[in-house]
């Protein structure tokens, strides 16, 4: 139900509604980078659609909203592990249809008819610069303003030629996806450490490698079909197009391309490819309808992320029926419990499953699942094999107890008031949590270890040389010899690991709060903890109650803190620690006065001319305020810098105090 602050006031968005709506893009942001950054998806295509469409269906009754909103949004900012480029037309992402009538809406506004189908290949997008018919730079879609720089690794694919063949234009920028056989994708599983979820992962996980040579080992393939800047068009139709990319040397989904002029012909199209969908050698989604003819695709033109001459008719989840075998637990790398059902195999869409995921206690209970039962299984955006159902209840059926301790390492298990999930509070202790405890450990704004990445601290993890924090700081004295024998490794890069390691062995109280992954303490509440108590023996010590005192220290996060220094498998390990490292004491904030701007709310928007994000937080912290990152009521000042959106619009709206940078300049001065 969408709610208004007046009802004579036509499109202005009440409090529940701007709430609801920062929580979707919230949400949104975090899967993108997940997805398009990481490589590895933490919710199905299902669940991503429908928060998506729930966002644009605010937007579209709130246009003020759609500024920088799902409307205006493409994939993910570019990653800093790659040098980015901006491309010189934008890299736009295609407008998901998800029925015929829907398709109709889009249909029936088109002046020309001729519709050309093709495949949406499940893979990743790039965009493949030739100056001369020489490739010079490939790129990821990024936020499809910036893309990274991935071409010495689309040379290692041998369907993008490095030289075009034929008569070419003197500029030309090849868009298309690449992707990994499902056959590729097994066998890559069958002979590696790492097991990729599907060929999207592995093809993303593999185009997206610092070292190009590993990409070369692995079997990608790719698809051209549509094209960015291009100095001399010569032909006047996407199946034109399809023509010269051949010519060039490009492969195409020419062989399973179909054209439509009515929604009749679309319908039985769609409805043959997915009848051949298990046939076809690699994943697809659904297919691309696209106006054929390129003057008409130039005239309807774009809206702020996606072309209006085209759109992307997905696939619905492929479901079937099996029997709950038993439920396992997994623990995840946040010490997260999920609840795991083993299933009778069963061929959904081509694929076996055997598992999926029942997400958590309260889904078990919403579902009415019981052992023994028969169950709907989906294969939700075709990723994560999901429950949705109970078929049939089976007589002897059993229920299913949630464990009150960790499968893993025996660590209490708790369920905060207000969340769903249950999880593992042995944060520092849990091998299940280890790995990634030890990536945010080690991570830039904590300890800031350079050459301990995810991949060197699984193979030092592996090897059992590295089993709780403290460890890594005996790494090179216990185990030094038998790295330098590990490729990769040599005199030179295990004598700036160990340099690395003894310079972090002085750490501030704030960073080492922020590093240890005490549960709802982020950077600023470490910040905010350090400078309330000074020293890490009185946060250790300090009951509830005080830390609820402090401001911007609410009660779920007091309680968390208080249960992470309760709990004896943290403690044993914090210790440990300690006798590693020193950990410098911080000045206390001791008055509500100290600082030109305490006990100030401000939010950073836009970009400054002298100085990050970062850099300005900091003094701003230093001042006194609390920098907080959403505008609302209670905001003091928003700092706005070049190209501010909908937080400066926010803070009009609501009379809050604006600075521009000069006036952050001159409170620093005073």
């Amino acid at each position: 139900m969408l709610i208004f602050y007046n009802s004579g006031m036509k499109n202005v968005p009440d409090l529940f509604i701007l709430s609801e709506h920062a929580e979707l893009l919230k949400k949104l942001a975090q899967w993108d980078i997940a997805y398009h950054q990481n490589d590895a998806p933490i919710v199905d295509d299902a669940t991503y659609d429908a928060v998506k469409r729930r966002a644009l269906e605010i937007e579209k009754i709130y246009p003020s909203l759609a500024v920088n909103g799902a409307s205006a949004h493409v994939g993910a900012a570019v990653s800093n592990r790659f040098q980015s480029h901006r491309h010189s037309v934008p890299m736009l992402s295609i407008s998901d249809v998800f029925n015929m009538g829907e398709v109709g809406d889009w249909f029936n506004k088109l002046s020309n008819k001729d519709i050309i189908i093709e495949l949406k290949v499940d893979g990743v997008s790039y965009s493949a610069r030739y100056e001369n018919g020489v490739l010079v730079r490939g790129l990821t879609r990024g936020s499809g303003v910036q893309g990274e720089d991935i071409t010495e690794n689309l040379k290692t694919i041998p369907d993008i030629p490095q030289k075009l063949s034929g008569t070419f234009p003197d500029v030309v920028e090849v868009r298309g996806e690449v992707y990994m056989k499902r056959a590729d994708f097994i066998a890559l599983n069958a002979e590696s450490n790492r097991q990729f979820a599907n060929p999207r992962n592995a093809a993303a996980g593999s185009l997206r490698q610092l070292n190009p040579a590993i990409t070369a080992t692995r079997k990608l393939s790719a698809f051209a079909y549509t094209y960015g800047e291009i100095s001399n068009r010569d032909f006047a139709t996407q199946s034109e197009y399809f023509d010269r990319l051949e010519s060039w040397g490009f492969k195409t989904t020419r062989q399973w391309v179909n054209r439509a002029d009515n929604l009749d012909e679309i319908q039985n199209i769609y409805n043959r490819i997915m009848l051949i969908r298990p046939e076809i050698p690699f994943d697809i989604d659904g297919l691309v309808l696209k106006v054929n003819d390129i003057a008409t695709q130039e005239r309807m033109g774009s809206r702020a992320n996606s072309p209006r001459w085209e759109v992307a008719y997905k696939f619905p989840a492929a479901r079937a029926i099996t029997t709950l075998r038993d439920i396992s637990i997994q623990v995840g790398r946040t010490g997260v419990l999920t609840p795991v059902a083993e299933l009778e195999p069963i061929n959904i869409g081509g694929v076996v499953v055997s598992r999926a995921t029942l997400h958590n206690a309260d889904e078990i209970t919403r579902l009415g699942v019981r052992i023994g039962d028969k169950v709907v299984v989906q294969r939700a955006g075709d990723v994560i094999p999901q429950i949705v159902a109970v078929a049939e209840h089976a007589p002897g059926a059993t229920d299913f107890h949630f464990p009150d301790t960790c499968p893993v390492c025996g660590g209490n298990v708790v369920q905060e008031s207000g969340m769903v999930a249950r999880r593992c509070i042995n944060t520092l202790g849990c091998p299940a949590q280890l790995i990634g405890e030890l990536e945010h450990f080690v991570g830039r704004k904590r300890f800031d270890i350079d050459g301990l990445g995810a991949k060197q601290l699984e193979s030092f993890v592996g090897r059992g040389w590295i089993k709780t924090p403290a460890d890594i700081f005996t790494l090179i004295r216990n185990h030094g010899d038998d790295i330098r024998k590990l490729d990769g490794f040599g005199e030179k890069s295990v004598a700036n690991l160990n340099k690395s390691i003894e310079g972090a062995r002085n750490i501030e109280l704030h960073k080492f709060l922020f590093a240890i992954g005490i549960p709802e303490v982020g950077e600023v509440t470490a910040k905010i903890l350090a400078r309330a108590f000074g020293s890490l023996s009185a946060i250790r010590s300090a009951p509830a109650w005080k830390l609820k005192s402090i401001d911007g220290i609410g009660d779920v996060m007091a309680d968390e803190i208080v249960s992470f220094f309760a709990d004896s498998h943290n403690t044993d390990a914090l210790d440990k620690l300690l006798e590693q490292v020193t950990v410098r004491d911080a000045d206390m904030v001791t008055s509500a006065n100290d600082g030109p701007l305490a006990g100030k709310r401000v939010v950073l928007t836009g970009t400054l001319a002298n100085y990050t994000r970062d850099e300005a937080k900091d003094i701003l912290e230093r001042m006194g305020a609390r920098v907080s990152g959403s505008v609302s009521a209670k905001t003091d000042i928003v700092l706005a810098g070049a190209d501010a959106g909908s937080k400066l619009a926010r803070a009009q709206e609501l009379g809050v105090t604006i600075w521009g940078e000069e006036d952050f300049i001159r409170a620093t001065e005073n």
